[in-house]
C-alpha cells in the first residue's frame, strides 16, 4: 500500500502555494468543525439549554466534505492508497508507460462516478429535503460529483512528471469513455473484458476505489441497471450516524503521534519495563499498541514511532532483521482495542449489511481479551529474540518511573476519557470520539505546547483528512460493490455452497481463517471489512457463531494478513 509520507511535506510557491494551502485550511477547517459540534452539544444538553437544529446529520454530511476534500488532497500529493507490486520490476519508459495506462484509465472511471454522482444530485434535488438552518440535502450532495472530477483531473496530472505522459493519460481516459459509450449499447457482451482490463489496471498500480468503483460499475451496466446506485451507496455510508467517530478518533491519534506524546509514552515504558529481559521489546510492543487503538491500520504509529524505537531495539543487540519485523508488527496490534476504527467499521458493516445487532460497546469489551493475547504473544516472541546478557540491562529505578509517569500523565488518560465519555453514557460514540479529539489537542497544543496554532496544527489536521479522504473513498465504493454482490445473492449461493459440504462449525473456523488470512494479503483492511464481511458474517451466524466472535476473527486476521506482502505494512 502507499504510505504516509514525513511531515516536512512539500509546498510550492506562488499561486500554488496558496491553493494549497486554502485547500489544507478548508480540510481542517471541516474536520475541526466536526469535534466542536457536538462538544457544543453536550455542553447545552448538559445546560437544559436547546441544542443544535439536526446537529448529527449536520456533522454526517461534514464527515461527507473530509471524505471529499481528503481525497482531492491525496490525489493532489500522489498518496491514494494503491496496489503497485509492478513498481519493483517495471524500470524506464515502461513504467511511465504503466503509470499512464492506469492512471488514465482510473481517471475515467472517476468519470463515470462523476457522472453517476450527478445523476444520484438529480434525483435528491426532486425531493427537496432539508438537512438545517434552510440548507437543502442536495447542496452538500454535490461535493460528491465535484471531488470526483477533481480527482480525476489530479489523476491525469499524476500520470507523469512529463505534459507528454499527462496527455497521454488523458488520450487513455478518452478512449476508456469512448468504449464505455459503445460497450453500453450492449453491456452484458464487455463486462467480462472491461472486469480484466480493471485488474491490469489494478496491478500497474491504478488506486484501489477506481478498481474496487469501477467493478461496481461494470458490474451493475452488465445487469442493465445505472451507476447511480453506487453514488448512492457511497453517500449512505460516509453520512452514517455512527461514521463520525472514525476521523475523530483518528484526529486525536494524529495529535498525539505528531505532538510529543510519544516520547513522553516511550519514556515511561523504558523506565518500567527496561530492567527485565527484553525490556526493549515490551516498549516496542506496548508503546505501538497504544498508538495504533486510536491511528488505525494507517502506518501512522510506525512513522511516528519507528524513529525512535528503532535505535532502542538496535543499541540493545537485537539484530536489524528482527528489529524491523518487531516494529512493523507492533504497529498493527492495536486494532482490537478500543476506539480503533476497524472495530467502528466492523460494527457499522455488519449492523446494515450483514442483518447483525451488536453495538459499539459490546464490539469493545470483545476485542480487548484477544487484542491482549497478541500483545502478549508479540511481546513474548520479542523477549526470546532478545539477547540474554544482562550486563548492559539498566537497574529499575522507582524515581525516574514516577517523573516519567507524572510528565505523561495526560497522554495516559487519554483512553480513560475516551472510554469514560462511552461506557458512562453520558456521551453518543459520535460525542466521545469529539471529546477525546478535543481533549488531544488540549494537551498538545495548550499543556505542553508541542504544536504551533499557526504552522503545526493546520498540517497535522489537514493530514488526518487526508489519510481519512483516501479511506472514505474506498469504503464508499466498496458499499456499491457489496449491494451488486447482495443483488445479485452472491451471498446465498456461497452459504448454500459451503453448508452443502461443510458441517461442522470448528471446521469453518478453521477454513475461514485460512480464507481470511488470503484475504488480508490481498486487501486493505477497510475494502475487506465492507466487501467481504457481508458475504462471510450470514454464514458464521448459520454455523451458531456469535456475530462478535466473528467479528473478532475477522479483524484478527486482517490484522495478520496485513503484515504480508504484497499489500503489506
Amino acid at each position: 500500500m502507499s504510505a504516509e509520507i514525513p511531515k516536512d511535506t512539500f509546498v510550492p510557491a506562488g499561486w500554488r502555494g496558496w491553493s494549497y494551502r486554502m485547500e489544507n485550511g478548508l480540510t481542517a477547517g471541516v474536520l475541526a468543525l466536526m469535534a466542536v459540534l457536538p462538544l457544543i452539544e453536550i455542553l447545552l444538553r448538559k445546560a437544559n439549554q436547546p441544542g443544535i437544529t439536526n446537529v448529527g446529520a449536520i456533522v454526517q454530511h461534514l464527515t461527507l466534505l473530509v471524505g471529499v476534500l481528503g481525497g482531492a488532497l491525496a490525489a493532489r500529493d500522489r498518496r491514494l492508497l494503491s496496489l503497485a507490486p509492478s513498481t519493483g520490476w517495471i524500470k524506464g519508459q515502461w513504467r511511465m508507460a504503466a503509470s499512464v495506462l492506469s492512471q488514465g484509465w482510473a481517471a475515467g472511471i472517476c468519470v463515470w462516478l462523476c457522472a453517476a454522482s450527478v445523476a444520484f444530485v438529480i434525483s435528491q434535488k426532486e425531493q427537496g429535503t432539508e438537512l438545517a438552518y434552510g440548507i437543502q440535502r442536495w447542496h452538500v450532495q454535490c461535493a460528491l460529483p465535484v471531488g470526483f472530477a477533481v480527482v480525476a483531473v489530479r489523476l491525469l496530472i499524476g500520470a507523469s512528471s512529463e505534459w507528454r505522459g499527462r496527455i497521454g493519460a488523458f488520450l487513455v481516459a478518452a478512449l476508456m469513455l469512448g468504449l464505455g459509450k459503445w460497450a453500453g449499447l450492449n453491456p452484458e457482451r464487455w463486462d467480462s473484458p472491461a472486469l480484466w482490463l480493471l485488474g491490469l489496471c489494478a496491478v500497474l498500480g491504478a488506486p484501489v476505489f477506481t478498481i474496487i468503483g469501477g467493478a461496481a460499475l461494470i458490474l451493475f451496466w452488465g445487469a442493465g441497471e445505472g451507476g447511480a446506485i453506487v453514488a448512492l451507496k457511497h453517500y449512505s455510508l460516509v453520512t452514517n450516524s455512527m461514521l463520525p467517530s472514525i476521523p475523530l478518533f483518528t484526529l486525536a491519534g494524529y495529535l498525539m503521534a505528531e505532538g510529543g506524546a510519544s516520547k513522553r509514552l516511550i519514556r515511561v515504558f523504558q523506565a518500567c519495563f527496561s530492567a527485565v529481559r527484553g525490556g526493549p521489546a515490551l516498549v516496542t510492543v506496548l508503546a505501538c499498541a497504544f498508538f495504533t487503538s486510536f491511528t488505525g491500520a494507517s502506518g501512522v504509529t510506525i512513522l511516528a514511532l519507528g524513529g525512535l524505537l528503532m535505535p532502542v531495539l538496535l543499541a540493545a543487540r537485537y539484530s536489524e532483521k528482527t528489529s524491523l519485523g518487531l516494529l512493523t508488527s507492533s504497529g498493527s496490534l492495536g486494532l482490537l482495542f478500543p476506539p480503533c476504527l476497524p472495530l467502528i467499521l466492523y460494527v457499522i458493516v455488519a449492523n446494515t449489511s450483514a442483518g447483525a445487532q451488536i453495538t459499539l460497546k459490546e464490539m469493545f469489551l470483545a476485542g480487548l481479551g484477544p487484542g491482549l493475547l497478541l500483545v502478549g504473544l508479540t511481546a513474548w516472541w520479542g523477549i526470546r529474540a532478545g539477547p540474554r546478557l544482562s550486563a548492559d540491562r539498566p537497574s529499575f529505578s522507582a524515581r525516574e518511573a514516577g517523573q516519567s509517569i507524572w510528565a505523561a500523565k495526560w497522554e495516559l488518560t487519554v483512553p480513560a476519557v475516551a472510554l469514560g465519555a462511552l461506557f458512562s453514557g453520558w456521551a453518543t460514540p459520535v460525542e466521545a470520539a469529539a471529546v477525546t479529539a478535543v481533549y488531544a489537542f488540549f494537551t498538545q497544543c495548550v499543556v505542553h505546547r508541542d504544536l504551533s496554532f499557526r504552522t503545526d496544527l493546520p498540517r497535522v489536521v489537514s493530514e488526518c483528512g487526508l489519510l481519512v479522504g483516501g479511506v472514505l473513498l474506498i469504503l464508499g465504493v466498496a458499499l456499491g460493490f457489496t449491494h451488486w454482490l447482495i443483488d445479485a445473492q452472491i451471498p446465498d449461493v456461497i452459504l448454500a455452497w459451503v453448508t452443502e459440504r461443510i458441517h461442522s462449525k470448528w471446521v469453518f473456523l478453521l477454513a475461514v481463517n485460512v480464507l481470511l488470512l488470503a484475504v488480508g494479503c490481498m486487501m486493505d483492511i477497510f475494502s475487506a471489512i465492507v466487501v467481504v464481511a457481508p458475504i462471510l458474517a450470514p454464514i458464521a451466524s448459520q454455523f451458531g457463531v456469535s456475530p462478535l466472535h466473528f467479528g473478532v476473527i475477522f479483524l484478527a486476521n486482517m490484522e495478520l494478513g496485513f503484515l504480508t506482502p504484497p499489500v503489506g505494512m
